[in-house]
């Protein structure tokens, strides 16, 4: 993991602050530290992205920001309660899931309900049913450990949950028309751009965590992707035509996601239900479901109480899909 340095983040303040060029003489007096700790902070600062001129007879001054996914810059434009107040950041990681459930196997996990684990890249990304994802540089890979005190059989809404606040954050924060492919998967268009997996460990009816993982495709060009994948894969630099904000939209999807969490604890599921209902791109479209039993064919005509998928078959009959794969014809 790849904290950066208090130190680091005092200078970095002082150079956000200020609107010429500062000396480091400045610094170091401001901080009480030496010229050659703020020399060394700088340098760390560069380390991190951040582009720092320097002139020996101004001094420093900021000129960009980092593009990296740091705590410091979600944390600027986070307004959240408890969501993501505490953060984990990894330049690389096989999977942010993993350190997930390390650190809940290491600590009292509700002194770390709300951390979000932050990685540039995951080298051995795992989406839902353990498939592989892909999880280059530029994207949003993250994991929420939770402690919930939520029924078990209404622990699948945290899902739900997280599905709304993606979509509706890259609606709001991108005027993108972002939807929600059921079960788990954010949709622009016929192509995905985002999905979002669910572990837990429980025993009986005690939860004992929940570990709610985000893959998003944010600055990845499509590129990047195997041809085969960059037919049903896309990503929000690929639809706006630039780069964006990952820091700001990681914020606003932290902050969708808390409110709803919220609403899930005090017992309003239908709120839940309904407003998934109305960004759903499933719903009222003709499906083929693949479960590990079999493949049928239907329309999506609803999701129950429970979160399951109601698919009305040629001849009629309603089936309950709880999990499975669905394909839009």
């Amino acid at each position: 993991m790849i904290p950066l340095p208090d130190s680091a983040f005092k200078v970095l303040e002082i150079l956000e602050r200020s609107k010429i060029p500062i000396s480091g003489e400045t610094i170091s007096t401001e901080l009480g530290v030496t010229r050659s700790a703020v020399w060394k902070q700088i340098n760390e600062l560069r380390t991190m992205g951040y582009d720092i001129t320097s002139s020996q007879k101004e001094g420093y001054t900021l000129t960009h920001a980092s593009n990296k996914l740091l705590p410091y810059e979600v944390h600027k434009k986070l307004r959240t309660q408890f969501i993501g107040k505490k953060m984990r950041y990894l330049d690389s990681t096989p999977s942010t899931i993993g350190v997930g459930k390390q650190l809940c196997s290491e600590g009292n996990i509700d002194k770390i309900h709300g951390t979000v684990i932050i990685a540039e890249e995951q080298t051995g990304g795992v989406g839902r049913m353990g498939r592989a994802w892909v999880s280059p540089r530029g994207g949003i890979w993250i994991t929420i450990v939770l402690k919930p005190h939520i029924p078990v059989d209404h622990i699948f809404m945290i899902t739900m949950a997280g599905s709304i606040a993606v979509a509706r954050a890259i609606r709001k924060e991108l005027d993108v028309g972002a939807l929600i492919k059921w079960p788990n998967d954010i949709f622009i268009g016929n192509k995905k751009v985002a999905g979002l997996s669910l572990e837990l460990a429980a025993e009986a009816d005690a939860v004992h965590y929940c570990l709610l993982s985000f893959g998003i495709d944010a600055n990845v060009p499509v590129s990047n992707f195997s041809p085969q994948l960059q037919k049903d894969i896309t990503s929000l630099q690929a639809e706006l035509g630039h780069d964006v904000d990952r820091a700001s939209l990681l914020a606003r999807i932290l902050k969708e996601f808390e409110s709803r969490y919220l609403l899930i604890e005090s017992g309003e599921y239908n709120t839940i239900i309904q407003e998934w209902k109305s960004i759903s791109c499933t719903l009222e479209n003709q499906v083929q479901i693949r479960t590990l039993k079999n493949t049928f064919e239907g329309e999506a005509v609803d999701i129950d109480e429970f979160g399951a998928l109601i698919i009305k078959k040629p001849n009629g009959n309603l089936e309950r899909v709880i999990a499975g794969d669905c394909h839009h014809q």
